[in-house]
């Protein structure tokens, strides 16, 4: 499928493809905003590529592997579009005690339903975490589902878009203030990435290096550092004492294929 031919697309997934801390001009504080993400950018961008595209974005933020499989995957089929992106397993993967092989036999009886479909399939290797201190330790489990995403993808045809191989994002400012969201910078070069993956003209480059970074006082990020833990750190790791998700009570914000409008959307 040529990318002239894509005129319905469906994003599934978590909040990397909710796209969280990328929110509209027009949202106000989050999380009660509208988000946008590389998924509603990559859409505006086909769309300014063919002409109008029918988008839904199903995806959820915290949502495990077992969930998108369950409640977004069937939606995915019965909309049937002509293309679908789907990253998934990376709650799955945080949380201790996972297992990447048992998360990626979810993720390829996800792909072999959505490949019934016909629709061009796109899926995301997981991010390289050697940058992230209290996340580097997880580098293996992350390496070795990726592994397991290469081959599902080999099989059934689908196209990859290998984010651990993108250098440009070990780079701060292509992370909000939680270290595990995209920034606003960071979804717009990952929207390219997409692009270049599918063929889509778009103007401005995925990899252009960041102008010159401003140096901070040693200080200034130890002060930012326990900022962040008590801010993100903390919270997270109740939740999942708890068994609560960010997720809870938080619905797709575009479940059904309409056509993007560019002036609204």
């Amino acid at each position: 499928m040529n990318s002239t031919d894509i005129v319905s697309y469906v994003a599934l997934g978590d909040s990397f493809t909710e796209g969280m801390s990328d929110p509209y001009p027009d949202s106000g504080s989050v999380p009660n905003g509208r988000y946008r993400g590389w998924a509603d950018r990559l859409a505006e961008h086909l769309a300014e590529h063919v002409g109008e595209v029918r988008y839904a974005n199903l995806a959820v933020r915290g949502k495990l592997i077992g969930q998108i499989v369950a409640d977004q995957v069937p939606r995915a089929v019965e909309l049937s579009p002509d293309l679908i992106t789907l990253c998934a397993g990376g709650n799955d993967i945080l949380r201790p005690g996972s297992d990447p092989d048992a998360v990626a036999v979810a993720f390829a009886g996800a792909v072999e339903e959505l490949s019934r479909t016909g629709a061009r399939i796109v899926v995301f290797t997981g991010f390289d975490t050697n940058w992230q201190p209290v996340m580097r330790h997880l580098r293996g489990k992350i390496a070795t589902y990726n592994m397991h995403l290469r081959a599902i993808a080999d099989r059934y045809g689908c196209d990859v878009v290998d984010v651990w191989s993108m250098r440009v994002l070990d780079d701060p400012r292509a992370w909000s203030w939680d270290r595990l969201h995209l920034s606003a910078e960071g979804h717009r070069r990952m929207a390219l990435r997409v692009c270049e993956v599918l063929g889509v003209p778009a103007e401005g480059g995925w990899n252009e290096p960041w102008p010159p970074a401003e140096a901070r006082p040693w200080h200034a990020a130890r002060q930012q550092d326990l900022h962040w833990a008590r801010e993100f750190l903390v919270p997270w790791i109740g939740r999942r004492l708890t068994g609560r998700s960010s997720g809870d009570n938080v619905s797709a914000k575009r479940p059904s294929l309409e056509p993007l409008d560019l002036r609204r959307d």
